[in-house]
């Protein structure tokens, strides 16, 4: 099997989108989503019925917001997590986002060209949180690799 990487992340952001402490967020997030449109490995992001960013959704209930993407290989993703304008982003995510406690990231080995559900990567989060790290469910910090 020729295999993609699923990852999903979480948040509950400290306000709405109005906020004034969302702003910089806000403002950062069409560039941070060109520059993972554009990167070398990316293969899908969820994106709302609009076809603009995810941050309208939430399948999770609540305030959780989410991003689904698929990239060819953990290198890939890793690549674009740490080596590009996102990692700037990522550091600033505590302004953002709540502390939930617990994992808000997990990655899984998909079948190239399928597209994984929201409930999908819920899924994958919820055995991350009870299992810990395994082939079906893991972490950049533990990663498992592709079958």
């Amino acid at each position: 099997m020729t295999a993609h990487l699923a990852q999903l992340n979480i948040g509950v952001p400290v306000g709405p989108r109005e906020d004034p402490r969302m702003a910089g967020f806000y403002g950062e997030l069409d560039r941070i989503n060109a520059i993972a449109d554009g990167w070398p490995g990316f293969v899908w992001r969820l994106v709302d019925d609009e076809g603009a960013d995810a941050t309208s959704l939430r399948p999770f209930g609540g305030d959780t917001m989410v991003n689904l993407s698929v990239w060819e290989s953990l290198e890939s993703l890793r690549d674009f997590t740490f080596r590009s304008g996102h990692l700037d982003v990522l550091r600033r995510r505590r302004e953002w986002f709540r502390p939930l406690g617990e994992a808000v990231t997990v990655v899984w080995w998909v079948p190239a060209g399928h597209t994984p559900t929201v409930g999908e990567a819920g899924e994958r989060l919820e055995l991350l949180r009870r299992e810990g790290p395994t082939a079906r469910a893991f972490t950049f910090r533990d990663p498992f690799p592709a079958p």
